[in-house]
């Protein structure tokens, strides 16, 4: 297996997110467990919630069709992850904030953690004023002043700088310039992942190379 990044240092990948998407927490469960394969190849994954309701139009509280239900079912099915898939579109927004104001830090990582049980283990709404103040009183913070405008750290404003750099949908892997969408098998982001280190790593030795 090809080890390490292009300069020593942990491989940053970026990736898109929104916790009202059931692909996306299977994402995370599917990553959980490449966890040893990605610290062998010297990636960092660095989640970065934007609102997807905002991205495709898709309006908050609204149904999901049964073929998408079912299709969001089947990837569960096919990589062996168990989630409680949604009837409506949630609202993410105020879990999101949260986030991003905990960004960097290992309580933005436990947050994700809680907010993802909670909703597809749980059956939890991330929109219910009630579930985000428990969630809150978990973490022991204050959220008033997000409660009452969740974009007030520039939700919006992240999401539109993903799609400038032409993420549609979410999970967006983000390589280099090259946005890579949705969830696959282990094998096949292993794969992907290698091809990408290598790639780092040529371009870092031809950096190198005089002439």
């Amino acid at each position: 297996m090809t080890t390490g990044s292009s300069a020593g240092r942990e491989l940053r990948i970026p990736v898109y997110y929104d916790f009202a998407s059931t692909l996306c927490f299977v994402a995370d469960r599917v990553l959980a467990r490449m966890a040893t394969d990605l610290r062998s190849l010297g990636i960092e994954l660095e989640w970065q919630p934007i609102d997807l309701a905002t991205l495709t139009g898709w309006p908050r509280g609204a149904p999901v069709d049964d073929a998408r239900r079912a299709n969001a079912q089947r990837v569960c099915r096919d990589l062996a992850v168990e989630a409680r898939v949604p009837t409506y579109w949630l609202d993410s927004r105020v879990v999101h904030a949260v986030a991003r104001s905990l960004a960097g830090t290992a309580r933005e990582v436990a947050w994700r953690e809680r907010v993802w049980t909670a909703i597809y283990e749980q059956g939890r709404d991330p929109g219910d004023a009630t579930t985000v103040e428990a969630l809150a009183t978990d973490f022991a913070l204050e959220i008033d002043e997000i409660v009452s405008n969740p974009d007030g750290d520039g939700l919006i404003a992240a999401t539109e700088d993903a799609r400038a750099l032409g993420v549609t949908g979410v999970p967006t892997f983000m390589l280099d310039r090259w946005p890579f969408g949705g969830v696959q098998e282990e094998a096949t982001l292993r794969s992907l992942f290698q091809r990408f280190v290598r790639k780092k790593l040529r371009d870092a030795t031809d950096a190198r190379s005089p002439g």
